[in-house]
Formats: C-alpha cells, structure tokens, sequence
C-alpha cells in the first residue's frame, strides 16, 4: 500500500518558495511520482496558498502558481466527505486553528495518512492530544 501524504497550506509555500522544509515536500514529491506515495490537498488549503500568493503578488502570479501545482502529482480534492466534514468539525471545536487546517488534519485523520506541516503553533497541542501523524517539515 502506498503512503499517503496530506498537504497543509504551510508545507506547499515552502516547497514553492524553497523555505526551509522544501526539501521534505520535494521527497514526497517525488515519492509520488514514482509511484510509492499519494499527496491529497483539500482545495480550501490550496486557497489559503492562492489567496495569499494574490495579495502579495497578484492575481498574474497567484494563476502561474495554481498552474504550478496543478502540474503537481497532488490530488487537489474538491469535495468535503461526511467523515472528514464530522471529524473536522470536532478537530475546529477542540482546537484553536483555522478551518482549513481542521480539514486538512480531518482528512489525514480519516484517511490514515501523515499530514505534512510547519505549524507547530497551531498542531503541537494536538499531535498531544490525537493519533493523527505529523510529518514536521521543520
């Protein structure tokens, strides 16, 4: 069975803007395109990278960067199953972290995979508290 990764907005930024931990996002990367691992990312966490690439840059560049990633082996999943909707609902209502990220450890959580991630301030509580595996990028 092949490993499944989950992509938070965080881990994407930095294999986009080669930030420290782009070398860990890169090996899932090319885990997945040799066929050894899955990479899911909810699109609602692809919008907070788009989001934040248009404010800053624009929307020119916020677009050559969706084209980026769709170019990506990343499955960009556009539907909120039951199991991740319920899960994630409980995840926001236990924990202080934005919606977004409540989905992308919800469907970790579901889907038995490890979430790929920078945001110790918002995930070092729950890693504590939920058997959801972290792979910390830095």
């Amino acid at each position: 069975m092949n490993k499944l990764y989950v992509l938070d907005a965080c881990a994407l930024i930095a294999f986009l803007t080669n930030e420290r931990g782009a070398d860990l996002v890169e090996s899932a990367l090319i885990e997945a395109i040799n066929g050894i691992a899955n990479i899911r990312m909810n699109k609602l966490n692809l919008l907070e990278v788009y989001y934040g690439d248009y404010r800053a840059h624009g929307k020119e560049a916020a677009n050559e960067m969706l084209d980026i990633v769709r170019n990506l082996p990343i499955i960009i999943i556009s539907e909120l199953a039951d199991k991740v909707f319920e899960e994630a609902g409980r995840l926001k209502a236990s924990y202080k972290m934005s919606l977004a990220d409540a989905i992308a450890l919800a469907e970790t959580s579901v889907c038995s995979g490890a979430v790929l991630t920078a945001d110790h301030h918002e995930f070092d509580i729950v890693e504590q508290n939920e058997n959801i595996n972290f792979q910390w990028i830095r």
